[in-house]
């Protein structure tokens, strides 16, 4: 079968031939009909520090998926051949403290598809069947794809109360863009959106027309909070950027007692002032993944109910021109990219 594999260590990835995996017992084969572009696959493509000391070579990467149930092993009895499928890429234990009193996502020894075992950029692949998310015929393919990336903007967005509050989010990636769209939608009473990419913040007004954005290149955060009456601060932060001013401008705008998800991935040694935690009595919490499985039923129903993330989609490929998709997402001027195996 075709995969796309960290063959080397260096920048690239290469399409190769290697064998179908055999399926486990608990396991069920999946057949991708359509694969998303993450970040993360960024970062290994590029071969950056974090690829480096991550990423065991050889590899087949990807985890941002929706397809189709090939083969169940002999314990499956949750999933049956032709499903149309997607799935939690982070595969836990299930032994350890966290696992066992019902908090998956904090499992300790999460293991990462196409990070940690190989991934979904394949034409087959498998995953322990607890893994697979059935689909239902409300969520289209595209849009299925790109549930791993939603899954974090909902976790992230939805960790504190929103409706009626006032909200700030550093960063205007696909996730932070996800989670404006998200913030409206639960009720909030003013989303604002920050980024220095001119080409993201359109995108977002595409995705969600009552987010307020602002390119902080060139507009004042703070003349926006007055249009607003935002007097005391935003209730609520989400850090999407990674980006340290992304984070300090945050914790600058939290009102006293504001709360802070923090999604973006920053630096070793980011400095913030840690006087503004403290005196103004923040809350910090970090994000990673999705809630095994809350999350995924809360996407499901933010869809059902009316929220609409195909305009974040602005890029399709055949998966033979994946090099078209990667540059895409280099260049900054994407949303999600979507690379189609048939």
């Amino acid at each position: 079968m075709k995969a796309l594999v960290k063959k080397e260590s260096r920048p690239g990835l290469w399409m190769e031939e290697v064998p179908v995996p055999s399926c486990m017992p608990k396991d069920v084969l999946i057949k991708t009909k359509k694969s998303s572009i993450c970040g993360t696959d960024v970062h290994i493509y590029k071969w950056d520090a974090w690829a480096q000391k991550t990423i065991p070579v050889p590899m087949i990467v990807g985890h941002e998926f929706m397809g189709e149930i090939a083969a169940v092993g002999s314990e499956v009895t949750t999933v049956k051949v032709g499903d149309r499928v997607s799935g939690e890429g982070h595969v836990v234990c299930g032994t350890c403290p966290q696992c066992r009193v019902g908090t998956k996502h904090l499992c300790i020894h999460t293991k990462g598809l196409g990070v940690n075992r190989p991934g979904s950029f394949a034409e087959f692949f498998t995953l322990p069947a607890e893994n697979v998310f059935p689909l239902p015929s409300t969520i289209s393919d595209d849009v299925a794809a790109i549930f791993d990336p939603y899954g974090n903007a909902v976790h992230t967005a939805l960790s504190f109360e929103l409706t009626a509050r006032d909200v700030l989010i550093t960063g205007a990636g696909p996730i932070g863009i996800m989670a404006a769209a998200i913030a409206v939608k639960a009720g909030a009473r003013h989303v604002v959106l920050t980024d220095l990419n001119d080409y993201r913040l359109r995108l977002a007004k595409q995705v969600a027309p009552l987010v307020q954005t602002v390119d902080i290149s060139s507009d004042s955060l703070e003349h926006r909070m007055k249009e607003l009456h935002i007097s005391h601060g935003f209730d609520v932060g989400l850090e999407m950027s990674g980006h340290p001013s992304g984070l300090n401008t945050l914790l600058e705008k939290l009102t006293h007692c504001g709360k802070a998800a923090l999604l973006g991935i920053l630096a070793p040694g980011t400095v913030i002032d840690w006087d503004l935690v403290v005196f103004k009595m923040l809350t910090l919490k970090g994000i990673y993944g999705r809630e095994i499985f809350s999350t995924w039923h809360q996407m499901t129903r933010l869809i059902e109910s009316g929220l609409d993330l195909r305009p974040l989609i602005t890029h399709r490929y055949k998966i033979e021109d994946f090099e078209k998709g990667f540059q895409a997402m280099l260049s900054g001027q994407s949303g999600k990219v979507i690379l189609d195996w048939i």
